[in-house]
């Protein structure tokens, strides 16, 4: 076997002292959002939903934004995160690629959302808020911001959708550990909840929704606030430090990646290992770089790309993305962080100026590929992160057909230790692949037909 470390590691004073803001380096500048009058917003009309200092940050073109200090020292209770090579996976496969993946599973909620959740709560505190509402899928996001929150002394409400809610028990136990309230979306805490309750009482629920729920109640009180743990451009920014410690991890072994792939939900993770990797396409370096995300919820792939609502309600502005439409209710999928009809403007934006690629795999296919990572190289996967996995064994395949030896690097999003309720339905046949039949997304898309075009 290869003699290479396993681990490549930084010590804490090499951990990043700035984010990366890819806004500065697009090659043309993501379309405004825009209000319900259609025209673009300004920043005080997001001042209910957001503190100022963040908006800032949503719509700063700077490239270089600086990490506050407490926001650092928090950040190495598991910072910065090892980055693999995964030689029992590339032996199992017989590929001559080198596979690294970097390992964000670490953190203490087990996945790469603390990342931001810190900042957004940290940016918060500083602001005077004393409530933070959100919402969570399959609880990666939720676990995390209750963490957070109970780091710097504010409170946290959460509404989870439903089927993960019902799916997931250990996530809510983990953020009433942290202090939290847990709540199933839809609920009857709110009047859009009580509404869709009333048309659809055995609906799973879905992000767009508990995003709705959130926001209503985040603007009831002047002491609160909603934090979001993907999509908005503040939230890619928090996360490219995943890219930029690898960078340094490449440079120590005098390597660099030809391929980058991350799983895509809303767009989080892959901004975060993928944004400083663009950054070298965008001057000159040839690489590929690839989001996947599941073919029952298709976003980047068969998603077209306009202005659609983040929420259900509409409660957001109308942000420029690839979308399935606002109204879209996901089949209920294990990778319940994937869950989302709507994709990051960000990395809607390099999509459109091909930049990066995108594929959706069937979930059969994915918890193939996990448990193979997991004889292979021990961790339990996310659901979410097996996508990236099945992806990587695809690109592995291919260089061993094609007999090169490629550099790919896999963000590794998250364990698995809170799912293995999925894990149990796939060893015991009870999971099918599911495309998105295409009436169902025309249905979903009729709803958007109206809306301002790009």
């Amino acid at each position: 076997m290869d003699m290479e470390a396993t681990k490549i590691v930084l010590d804490e004073q090499d951990m990043p002292r700035q984010w990366y803001n890819i806004q500065a380096d697009l090659p043309t500048p993501i379309p405004p959002p825009l209000g319900s009058d259609g025209k673009p917003i300004s920043p005080d009309d997001l001042a209910s939903v957001f503190p100022m200092n963040i908006i800032e940050q949503e719509v700063s073109t700077e490239r270089w934004i600086t990490i506050p200090e407490p926001v650092r020292e928090m950040l190495t209770l598991w910072r910065p995160s090892p980055l693999y090579r995964a030689k029992r996976l590339e032996a199992a496969l017989g590929t001559p690629a080198k596979i690294y993946y970097k390992n964000e599973g670490v953190s203490p909620a087990g996945s790469h959302k603390p990342n931001t959740a810190i900042a957004q709560a940290y940016y918060n505190k500083e602001f005077g808020i004393r409530y933070l509402t959100t919402e969570t899928g399959a609880g990666q996001w939720g676990s995390a911001l209750a963490m957070s929150c109970k780091l710097v002394g504010i409170e946290c409400k959460v509404f989870m959708v439903r089927i993960s809610f019902d799916q997931k028990p250990f996530r809510k136990i983990m953020m009433k550990t942290w202090g939290a309230e847990c709540i199933a979306s839809p609920s009857p805490l709110t009047a859009v909840g009580r509404k869709i309750l009333a048309e659809q009482p055995d609906t799973p629920g879905s992000l767009g929704i508990a995003i709705s729920e959130a926001i209503e109640q985040a603007v009831e009180r002047e002491d609160t606030r909603y934090a979001l743990g993907s999509v908005l451009n503040h939230v890619m920014l928090h996360q490219t430090i995943i890219g930029l410690e690898a960078k340094k991890q490449f440079e120590k072994i005098s390597r660099s990646p030809d391929i980058v792939i991350g799983c895509a939900g809303g767009g989080s993770n892959f901004a975060g290992i993928s944004f400083p990797f663009i950054y070298d396409k965008i001057h000159g370096r040839d690489m590929r770089i690839i989001a996947t995300e599941p073919e029952a919820c298709p976003t980047l792939t068969r998603g077209p790309y306009i202005y659609d609502a983040g929420d259900v309600a509409k409660k957001t502005p109308l942000l420029a993305m690839h979308s399935l439409g606002h109204g879209f209710i996901p089949p209920a999928i294990h990778a319940g962080g994937l869950r989302y009809h709507g994709m990051a403007p960000l990395v809607s934006h390099v999509l459109k100026h091909n930049l990066i690629e995108a594929t959706a795999l069937p979930q059969t296919e994915c918890y193939e590929a996990a448990l193979l990572f997991a004889h292979t190289e021990g961790f339990i996967p996310a659901p979410e992160t097996s996508h990236a996995i099945a992806q990587t064994i695809r690109e592995a395949k291919q260089a061993r057909e094609e007999g090169k030896e490629k550099v790919i690097l896999m963000n590794w999003s998250g364990h698995g230790l809170m799912d293995l309720q999925g894990y149990d339905a796939f060893m015991s046949g009870r999971l099918e692949d599911y495309p998105l039949p295409d009436e169902l997304l025309q249905q979903s898309l009729a709803a958007v037909r109206d809306h301002p075009k790009i």
